[in-house]
């Protein structure tokens, strides 16, 4: 969906009047639920009428245009889309325009750059569009056989050439194009190549029309495409700060390697920003290139997961896969570079129970020697992931540890999401709803919060747990895809019997009549049949029918998700209050009060942005129930 659509030419008049970026203004609280900031506004009202001018004066004036359309299942939006017909074929024809107010811009990377007066780096503005377009393609089947209906412009209207010099010399392709003030007559003839400025404006319409009615399917599982990313050198498509995370990486890689330099990235983001995404593809093009590279997670679920979809074929790949652990008492550089995922669980010390002698009297505190291990070590982190006390995975230790031993340090924010339907506002109402973040905004209803651009995401609450279990398998029946349910653990977890019939899991979670097992337990336990291990509860179709608890469900996603909150935090007169007797979970129950409650909200943080297409809530305390009603209305 666009906040606003019209022809060039009624657009242009808008804006000479002095209302098209008011309208986009209003449009954005409307159809978004917040107000865009003044810079935003400002560069609509200071680069949409140059755009619409040089459409009009190339006589495309009757082309359809759409303002700041969001990309499916992703926060990011799109400047311009222009939709009409190709000259030559008559097919509809769209051309994605990404506009820059810049003047001046260097070269920082390859596809990475800086300019004067903006913090942070920025991707190259022609590597932006081209990602769009391309990701766009990826997720319209109507566009698979005819990808080239897509065009993609980087204008930076304010810049000569001169002045972005290094930026010109970008590759050029259908998806990838950049012109400056300089070039105006080019671009003007570049559109005109590809938009017909004497097609009937009924026919631009209907581009417009077929634009915004394309259905897009969900963005592609995880592990669906790990195997590929690693083996066959198919690429995710990366958007954005993902982008300049990785080519980030990339670079410090190339230092490393010439210069002896010792640089820890952090990439920081929410839950399905596309962290683990970054890292598989930094794995994938890693190992090929025949570098020492190694991903690492603190979850058991995650990297046996990984080494079996990625690593099924192959040793050498299952081999990649390790964990935190597995770098105590290891040699300094042992490898180029070591990608540690879902970062936020790293302990103080990696030592354990089968830890050798050797290792203990070498051993040092575990992000430490994550750090020391690689020329590169990568930490991708979410710090309201954090589910376990003693888990200290977070910017600032991170930073703190790295120069103290001195390294130079790289931070990149992700704001994208992509799980929960890429919706705008669910990972903030999620946020509001627990109280997380410093400075969090109060709880909202969904209906207040929502806008026409978040129906990608489904959320609602359920009566009991069985209207909670009937939903999600409606949902998966009618629409396709996994569905699973979790709770807080807040049940007994019993070994499995044996029965008349062979080992079997006990009914733990009882709410009333209704009643389910746990998911298996990971150690010391037999295979019970019919089940799948731990591990691989939220990829193995045999796991629904089990609840999955925050060890099983974290660093994973399913389409539909169930979510059971227990009566570990309740709500009493308008605030959340954990209960450390309702917990079950015997290492959470060992926190202090603060921590205690900052783990369970954590908790519930996770399980609630598992679903990239639903979410449905129950709990079995009355007050918190009706809360719940309220927020999901």
């Amino acid at each position: 969906m666009a906040l606003v659509r019209g022809t060039a030419n009624a657009l242009l008049a808008e804006a000479n009047a002095g209302q098209l970026h008011i309208r986009l203004r209003e449009q954005s609280g409307y159809v978004l639920g917040t107000r865009p900031g003044l810079g935003e506004v400002n560069s609509w009202h200071k680069s949409l009428p140059i755009l619409l001018r040089d459409l009009v004066d190339a006589g495309l004036g009757e082309v359809e245009v759409l303002l700041e359309h969001q990309l499916p299942h992703s926060k990011q939006r799109i400047d311009v889309v222009l939709c009409g017909t190709h000259p030559r074929t008559g097919d509809s024809s769209f051309v994605f325009v990404e506009l820059k107010q810049w003047s001046r811009a260097e070269l920082y990377l390859a596809e990475v750059i800086n300019v004067p007066g903006l913090p942070g780096h920025h991707l190259h503005p022609a590597e932006q569009v081209r990602s769009y377009c391309q990701y766009f393609v990826d997720h319209t089947p109507a566009l698979v056989d005819r990808p080239s209906a897509v065009h993609g412009v980087a204008y930076l209207h304010n810049a000569r050439r001169p002045d972005v010099a290094a930026l010109t010399q970008h590759p050029v392709s259908a998806y990838s194009r950049l012109f400056t003030m300089d070039d105006r007559a080019q671009l003007a003839d570049h559109l005109g190549a590809v938009l017909d400025g004497a097609a009937q404006p009924g026919a631009n319409r209907l581009a417009g029309d077929e634009f915004l009615g394309f259905v897009h399917r969900p963005t592609k599982p995880l592990l669906t495409h790990a195997a590929a990313e690693i083996r066959d050198r198919e690429q995710f498509v990366l958007l954005d700060e993902q982008k300049v995370a990785y080519e980030v990486v990339m670079q410090a890689v190339e230092r490393s390697r010439a210069a002896r330099t010792h640089t820890v990235v952090i990439v920081e983001g929410g839950p399905g920003s596309g962290k683990s995404v970054i890292a598989l593809s930094l794995l994938g093009e890693l190992a090929r290139r025949g570098l020492a590279v190694e991903h690492a997670t603190g979850s058991k679920s995650f990297t046996e997961t990984m080494r079996k979809y990625a690593g099924h074929r192959s040793t050498r790949t299952k081999g990649l896969f390790k964990y935190f652990n597995t770098y105590v008492g290891s040699q300094p550089r042992d490898l180029d570079v070591l990608i540690c995922d879902e970062a936020h669980r790293i302990r103080e010390k990696g030592i354990n129970q089968y830890t050798r002698r050797e290792q203990r009297e070498r051993a040092d505190r575990q992000v430490n020697e994550l750090i020391n291990v690689a020329a590169v070590p990568v930490f991708l982190l979410d710090e309201h992931q954090t589910v376990r006390p003693g888990e200290m995975g977070s910017l600032r230790e991170i930073t703190a540890a790295a120069e103290a031993l001195g390294c130079a340090v790289e931070v990149v924010r992700l704001r994208d999401q992509l799980r929960c339907g890429g919706s705008a506002s669910y990972d903030d109402w999620v946020a509001r709803l627990l109280g997380l973040g410093a400075g969090a905004e109060p709880p909202i209803s969904w209906s207040k919060l929502a806008g026409p651009l978040d129906g990608g995401i489904m959320l609602t609450s359920a009566a009991s747990p069985e209207a909670l279990e009937a939903w999600v398998l409606q949902q998966a029946a009618h629409h396709g895809g996994t569905a699973r349910l979790a709770a807080g653990f807040c049940w007994p977890w019993s070994n499995p019997k044996e029965g008349e019939d062979g080992r079997y899991l006990v009914d733990d979670v009882v709410i009333g009549d209704w009643k389910r097992p746990w998911n298996a337990k990971s150690e010391g336990s037999k295979a019970v049949p019919g089940v799948p291990s731990s591990a691989y509860w939220a990829t193995d179709e045999r796991g629904f029918g089990q609840v999955g608890c925050i060890y099983t469900a974290q660093g994973f996603e399913y389409d539909w998700s169930g979510v059971i909150f227990g009566k570990d935090l309740v709500r009493r007169d308008g605030h959340w209050v954990p209960d450390r007797k309702a917990s079950k979970d015997p290492a959470v129950r060992k926190a202090d009060e603060l921590h205690f409650s900052a783990l369970i909200k954590n908790t519930y943080k996770v399980l609630l942005t598992r679903g990239m297409r639903g979410t449905a809530v129950f709990s079995e305390d009355p007050e918190t129930q009706a809360f719940l009603e309220e927020m999901t209305s």
